[in-house]
């Protein structure tokens, strides 16, 4: 099984979240479509901007929360490593 960490931006340097999930294609639909209530939801955040991979369920929570507890800048130069487009890598799905 894997496990998805990824993070999503309601547009390039906006408002960010960050989650885990085993299904990522079911998880960033949701996202899109504002099926769940809350957060992502509220602003509008539907980009798929950064996301990494491990079968390990607890490494996935433990980098997730760690994730979280950066600040904004380290956040924004992890996606722009791998992302600096910011494109929605969701379309690769």
């Amino acid at each position: 099984m894997h496990y998805y960490v990824y993070i999503m931006a309601s547009k390039r340097n906006g408002t960010l979240y960050i989650g885990v999930t085993n299904d990522i294609v079911r998880r960033v639909y949701e996202h899109k479509h504002g099926l769940n209530e809350g957060f992502t939801k509220r602003y509008s955040i539907k980009n798929l901007v950064y996301y990494e991979t491990t079968n390990d369920i607890h490494e996935a929570i433990l980098r997730e929360k760690r994730l979280k507890k950066w600040n904004r800048a380290w956040k924004i130069e992890l996606i722009e490593k791998q992302n600096p487009e910011w494109n929605d890598l969701s379309i690769n799905f």
